[in-house]
């Protein structure tokens, strides 16, 4: 499992066919790639890394602060592509990426547990497999890739 994580000060995604837009403040937009070789071991690993991250700025401008300690939001979007290797050709090959039958439930457990971890209030999601605009505000920028293996 991949997480591309992005501290932001704001983001947003826009759901084409619901016409629908989730929005976050300060917080964390988490690009999330699940692979054929995820199981729900990865996902606790990955979600909880996360979590717990200290890559917001405390009073001396160190990064040492938790989205927990800074009230922040996250804005979770499912993001296949993680996983397109470019090692051969101009043209991704994707086989590495789990199919939605094994991807969607890791993805949603994924979302749920993020929600365990900060309050239902603070975690917003994208849909699987929906066509999206996300919109990123990154901030410092500081931007992290997870991966549980």
């Amino acid at each position: 499992m991949r997480a591309l994580v992005q501290r932001v000060s704001r983001g947003s995604v826009y759901l084409r066919d619901l016409n629908e837009t989730r929005n976050i403040g300060k917080g964390f937009v988490i690009l999330l790639g699940i692979s054929i070789e995820d199981s729900e071991k990865e996902m606790i690993f990955v979600a909880d890394k996360c979590s717990n991250l200290r890559v917001f700025e405390d009073d001396d401008e160190k990064m040492n602060l938790s989205i927990r300690d800074v009230d922040g939001e996250v804005l979770i979007v499912s993001q296949f592509t993680l996983y397109g290797d470019t090692r051969k050709g101009n043209r991704p090959n994707f086989t590495a990426a789990a199919k939605p039958d094994t991807a969607i439930p890791l993805y949603e457990k994924f979302i749920k547990r993020i929600k365990e971890n900060l309050g239902d209030q603070k975690v917003k999601s994208g849909e699987f497999g929906a066509m999206m605009d996300v919109h990123i505000d990154n901030d410092g920028p500081v931007t992290l890739l997870i991966e549980s293996k």
